[in-house]
């Protein structure tokens, strides 16, 4: 996204924060027919959620529902939306997991596959039987995308998730998880794994 549009859809956000006719135009726009037009208001809705996710709270269902369209953009600004929303109503957000689960695996998009994981390792950082469910998803997914360009932030959505107070076997397993980069990888990847090993051990 180049900063001009960025800035554009910063803008349109924020005045939509004043205005709900806005605000219900841009909801309208993520059931449109158009690929184009859901993408572009899934992303000025993204903004929404980072600066007031409480706003995006009445259009949980829709924000839900757009999982389901086809292309990625649409469906990684909306698991973006989501990980806002958790922290404010996270059993509403857990009817997103079949979506988020379905995004996890799609085989194209990168983008997507990351904000899959930011989502469910939030969903998973909020209670330990949260963490229980969300973990076969997360461990599948450190394996499918080890090496991808966005598996290092991926890291950092799952190092955020291992000091959360997992459940003990969730916590064993993905030390045993960690093990192998923080021993035999390089650099920051190392790093990273090494910070994921010292935090589950301090548990």
């Amino acid at each position: 996204m180049s900063e001009t549009i960025k800035a554009q859809r910063e803008q349109l956000a924020h005045m939509a924060l004043g205005d709900k006719n806005i605000l219900e135009g841009l909801i309208e726009r993520m059931e449109s027919s158009s690929r184009r037009t859901r993408q572009n208001a899934a992303s000025t809705l993204s903004f929404v959620a980072a600066a007031q996710p409480e706003a995006m709270l009445p259009y949980i269902d829709v924000v839900i529902d757009a999982l389901e369209k086809p292309e990625a953009q649409t469906r990684w600004e909306c698991l973006d939306i989501l990980t806002a929303l958790v922290a404010i109503d996270v059993e509403r957000c857990e009817e997103a997991l079949p979506g988020a689960e379905g995004a996890l695996f799609d085989e194209d998009s990168g983008p997507l596959h990351l904000a899959a994981i930011r989502f469910l390792c939030r969903i998973g950082s909020t209670s330990q039987e949260r963490s229980v469910k969300v973990w076969p998803l997360i461990d599948e997914a450190i394996q499918c995308y080890h090496g991808d360009a966005e598996f290092h932030e991926m890291l950092a959505a799952i190092a955020l998730f291992s000091e959360s107070g997992l459940d003990s076997e969730v916590a064993s397993a993905l030390k045993a998880r960690m093990e192998f980069d923080a021993h035999n990888a390089r650099g920051s990847l190392k790093k990273r794994a090494q910070q994921i090993l010292g935090k589950l051990e301090a548990e």
